[in-house]
């Protein structure tokens, strides 16, 4: 799908691709293509002379294939997040391809950013009048929303914090593989983190790259919003960190509160094995079939042995206690 923009925001979706697009290009400063099919990717090839990037090709690590120019066109791709509020979180390759006349964005996701900026459009004082504004404001609210998904994350922190610590007085009632579940839920807030973290990196990348580029260096109002989104994407970098660190404490008290409730499990066993292993012990003496012990043929023989089976179990129950092994 390709939806060309003005400068005042207003926004058209080409139906047909064989119908004439230039005029439709003419006064167009952001074309966005969503999703290309063949004939759309020539349609932009050949209006634009441009080289549309395939989704292969958007996956490429290499710094040479993310950030390059080619004549007077600049291409650029950078990893943004979608998915944040689900479970599984991703990263999606966007390519923005500024020329003298127009922003082309190439994506195969929907990132929530992007429907932030085409509703904002019209708000932006003096409107998108270049390509390079349009493209450092919408670089701008992809930061605004990636530092939107990092407070989520912080918030689901805070909250995991609560459920794995909490109350002291409903530790004792957390019901079965309760701290397990909680496990997962840090590990789908680790892999967000993480989310978040290559894609500030991939930004990072991109606004250096477009800051060094000439058709920035004229328009000033262009080069001072990269600088300070470069600076913002910094900070939140430096944030993101603090948080993973933060996550990694939360795992590591998962963890550990897991192996002392597994410790307080096999500690009330051993326990208990001790307590009754003299009454054991007793019981296995008198119950040895033997001609000569005397002592069974006394009266009080039989509640005498009781009783020392009780004292026996008696003595280290409280030896436990006073240690405070209880």
């Amino acid at each position: 799908m390709i939806t060309v923009y003005r400068s005042n925001g207003e926004g058209r979706v080409l139906q047909d691709v064989a119908e004439p697009v230039a005029e439709a290009f003419a006064d167009a400063v952001w074309i966005d293509v969503l999703d290309p099919a063949r004939d759309e990717e020539a349609l932009i090839e050949r209006a634009l002379s441009l080289d549309i990037p395939t989704r292969d090709e958007l996956k490429d690590i290499e710094p040479s294939s993310r950030l390059y120019t080619d004549g007077s066109a600049a291409y650029m791709t950078a990893s943004l997040i979608v998915r944040a509020e689900s479970d599984l979180p991703a990263l999606t390759d966007v390519a923005f391809i500024l020329t003298a006349r127009h922003l082309v964005t190439v994506r195969y996701a929907e990132p929530r950013s992007f429907a932030l900026f085409k509703g904002a459009m019209h708000r932006i004082p003096g409107g998108c009048s270049s390509p390079t504004v349009t493209i450092t404001r919408l670089l701008e609210t992809v930061v605004d929303r990636t530092a939107e998904i990092l407070e989520i994350a912080v918030a689901r922190a805070d909250t995991l914090s609560v459920e794995v610590f909490g109350d002291k007085r409903h530790l004792s009632r957390r019901p079965p593989r309760y701290l397990e579940d909680r496990l997962i839920q840090v590990s789908g807030l680790h892999r967000l983190v993480a989310k978040v973290r290559d894609s500030l990196m991939s930004l990072s990348r991109v606004l250096t790259f477009l800051h060094s580029l000439p058709a920035l260096h004229a328009d000033r109002e262009s080069r001072e919003l990269c600088r300070t989104v470069s600076r913002d994407v910094q900070s939140l970098s430096e944030h993101a960190n603090f948080v993973a660190g933060n996550i990694t404490f939360l795992l590591d008290a998962s963890l550990g509160l897991i192996s002392l409730e597994q410790n307080a499990i096999i500690k009330i066993f051993s326990i208990a094995s001790v307590v009754l292993l003299p009454p054991t012990l007793i019981a296995s003496i008198y119950g040895m079939n033997f001609d000569h012990m005397p002592e069974l043929q006394l009266p009080y023989a039989y509640p005498a042995t009781l009783v020392a089976m009780a004292v026996s179990a008696i003595l280290p129950f409280f030896f436990f206690r006073r240690k405070g092994w209880l």
